[in-house]
């Protein structure tokens, strides 16, 4: 039951990355695509639009991830959210002004307030994915863990430079499938600008991820976590070859770029959830973090019931809104 449920928070941390993966790089995005001063309200608009009937199911993943680990591996849960206490109170603080401003954006008209509603969802989204990426850097490396499960180092040890180039690269792949994303879901001038922003963005996307999994699986050797590395790296590249105008072949390389990914940081840090940098006899393992083998089972009987609702109305909301969007629709809405 514990491998089974380290493998079910993998998963959910898989589908979060590549759900909530784009959506951080449209708002990233919002300055960068907006075009001249005078197309630039509607094509924000357009480029929030895509995001909007998803962005906050897609944060019920992380949601569910947290709560799995607190039921599943409480001792993980408890290591990790007071020695990450303050990086993840900034991503809470982050993901609340983002969704703050999504929703209140469209409630006043007035140009002053909209571009604070976008510095917003622009914060919003870049703070998350940098944090993310060290803090998942930190979780597989290992850090100080003493004899009673508790972290012993400081805030700053968390920001070391391998971490921070993890910060970086899940940033700037954040930015990469989110332009996939705008141009698989967008038409006209912004189909065309989400497109050669795709196309930018690749090569560093592909040069900074494939530094940063090299460096930590190198610390962390398994051979499952090669094979997904490799998948992984496939997958990026040929997403980056199909971004000059194949958008969904390329939008779906790059999912499975990113579930690949974070599978093999998962298939790396495995046995341990927490490994220590003190004595390898201090981690957190997937059996001494776990909870009784009962609470395991009422949770396996829960997500049996749970699970597939969620996937059926997840994979609902994407089919009936697939259609692509342009300013010339919002002006159509509106004429």
């Amino acid at each position: 039951m514990e491998l089974f449920w380290f493998s079910t928070i993998a998963v959910l941390w898989i589908g979060y990355f590549v759900l909530e993966g784009f959506d951080f790089g449209v708002g990233m995005l919002l300055p960068i695509l907006d075009g001249d001063p005078a197309e630039s309200p509607d094509r924000r608009r357009v480029m929030l639009t895509t995001i909007g009937p998803h962005w906050d199911g897609n944060e019920v993943w992380l949601i569910t991830a947290g709560g799995a680990i607190f039921a599943a591996f409480p001792h993980w849960y408890a290591t990790l959210f007071s020695g990450f206490y303050i990086p993840l109170l900034l991503v809470l603080v982050a993901l609340i002004m983002r969704g703050v401003a999504l929703e209140y954006r469209p409630k006043r008209s007035d140009e002053a307030w909209r571009r604070w509603c976008d510095a917003g969802i622009m914060i919003g989204s870049w703070v998350p994915a940098f944090v993310w990426g060290v803090a998942f850097t930190n979780i597989v490396v290992g850090v100080p863990i003493d004899a009673d499960m508790e972290y012993v180092g400081g805030l700053l040890g968390l920001f070391n430079p391998l971490a921070l180039l993890g910060g970086i690269a899940m940033a700037v792949l954040c930015l990469f499938h989110g332009a996939l994303f705008l141009a698989l879901k967008t038409g006209g001038a912004l189909h065309h600008a989400a497109r050669r922003a795709a196309r930018r963005l690749g090569i560093p996307a592909v040069g900074l991820v494939a530094v940063w999994l090299l460096t930590v699986l190198s610390q962390r050797s398994s051979t499952g976590a090669w094979v997904l590395f490799a998948i992984a790296a496939v997958a990026l590249v040929l997403s980056v070859l199909l971004a000059g105008g194949r958008e969904r072949p390329a939008f779906l390389a790059s999912c499975v770029a990113i579930a690949m990914g974070v599978a093999s940081l998962f298939a790396a840090l495995f046995p341990d959830v927490m490994p220590s940098t003190l004595d390898p006899a201090w981690s957190l393992t997937h059996l001494n973090a776990a909870s009784s083998p009962l609470t395991l089972r009422i949770m396996t009987g829960a997500a049996g019931v749970i699970t597939p609702v969620v996937l059926l109305y997840t994979g609902y909301t994407y089919w009936v809104f697939r259609r692509r969007i342009s300013v010339e629709d919002l002006a159509e809405a509106h004429g």
